[in-house]
């Protein structure tokens, strides 16, 4: 049913334990053990690069997050009014909610197909997908400190006596992995949730999830490690150790990249900026003696007493008449008769 996931994750197995075999031999528990850690890493550099678009992506949802808030606040009855205003709000500032999934997505099925992979090592089987049966003889014979792979410390004794591995080489080989890799679990979760900004820690279905992956989880690997295989702790512990890795590299360099943006918009401020002791210059008001701009109005110009010239009366405008003055004579008399004649009889 599955067969499109147990044959790819068989190759890159088969793949990996061919270039280790050549080093440490083909029936060694060291090329197996190497192999199942770089099949991890082959799947996680394959997924690097959504990743790092997993991690901007949670950065501006923690930016945009009051926002949500207040959409929550606007319309808390409506659900679908919610739903509708958060994938606007969503697409606006170009972030995909199921983008930050998809590493996880894609890991899951890589790690039931390896489970059911390793379990299907058996004595006495044939061909399992990609290995033949000399394959499949060589894991089983392979053993890591005098411990198949395949078995786990919960495996019946009639399946251990198959291995001829003893319970006691299976619990001292898992025990250290299961403990280690349920401390790695913690840690890649704390280094995840101290990215977190207040806003998000202030939210309660964020709280539900941090207090899941800081304890939860690494509890669920500390109990799954008496049931899963030695195979399976080796490569939870490498996934984890990659994880604690490539966070403080995408962090540091995402961070790096903040810094420059940051740097380069107050480098931008600062060159627009009036330099000290400098009068800033008004764009809109033209320098003196210069000349107006082309459709620009000539502004009236103050007389010798320096007092600006009276505006014309609105019907000598219309009229197109001119309100011309005769020196000596008074406004509003006629130019006929002279200041204090009187008429002879």
């Amino acid at each position: 049913m599955l067969n499109f996931i147990y044959y790819p994750v068989s190759f890159i197995l088969w793949c990996w334990h061919w270039v280790f075999g050549k080093v440490f031999g083909e029936a060694s528990g060291f090329a197996w053990a190497l192999a199942v850690i770089f099949l991890v890493f082959t799947l996680r550099a394959i997924l690097f690069k959504p990743f790092v678009g997993q991690v901007r992506s949670m950065r501006r949802m923690q930016e945009f997050a009051p926002e949500m808030q207040k959409i929550k606040k606007k319309y808390p009855n409506d659900r679908q009014r919610q739903a509708q205003e958060m994938q606007k709000l969503q697409s606006e500032h170009g972030v995909n909610p199921l983008g930050g999934c998809l590493p996880m997505l894609v890991q899951i099925p890589v790690f039931i197909g390896l489970f059911h992979v390793l379990r299907s090592f058996k004595p006495g089987w044939g061909e399992v997908y990609f290995f033949d049966k000399q394959g499949v003889d060589s894991f089983v014979n392979a053993k890591l400190f005098g411990t198949n792979l395949s078995t786990f410390i919960t495996m019946p004794s009639d399946q251990l006596a198959q291995f001829g591995t003893e319970r006691l080489n299976v619990i001292l080989v898992s025990v250290p992995l299961m403990i280690v890799a349920s401390i790695a679990t913690h840690f890649t979760a704390r280094h995840s949730v101290a990215r977190q900004n207040q806003a998000a820690l202030d939210n309660p279905q964020t709280a539900i999830m941090n207090k899941l992956t800081l304890w939860i989880f690494p509890l669920g690997v500390l109990v799954g490690g008496f049931f899963f295989p030695v195979a399976i702790l080796l490569y939870w512990l490498s996934n984890n150790a990659w994880t604690l890795g490539q966070q403080h590299f995408v962090y540091k360099r995402i961070d790096a990249e903040e810094e420059q943006k940051k740097a380069a918009v107050v480098e931008t401020r600062q060159a627009l900026a009036p330099k000290p002791g400098v009068k800033p210059v008004n764009p809109k008001k033209p320098a003196p003696g210069a000349k107006p701009a082309n459709g620009a109005k000539r502004m009236p110009t103050a007389g010798p007493s320096g007092a600006k010239p009276a505006a014309k009366p609105a019907s000598d405008a219309a009229n197109g008449s001119a309100n011309t003055e005769i020196p000596g004579l008074t406004p509003g008399r006629s130019t006929s008769k002279k200041p204090g004649s009187k008429k002879r009889r």
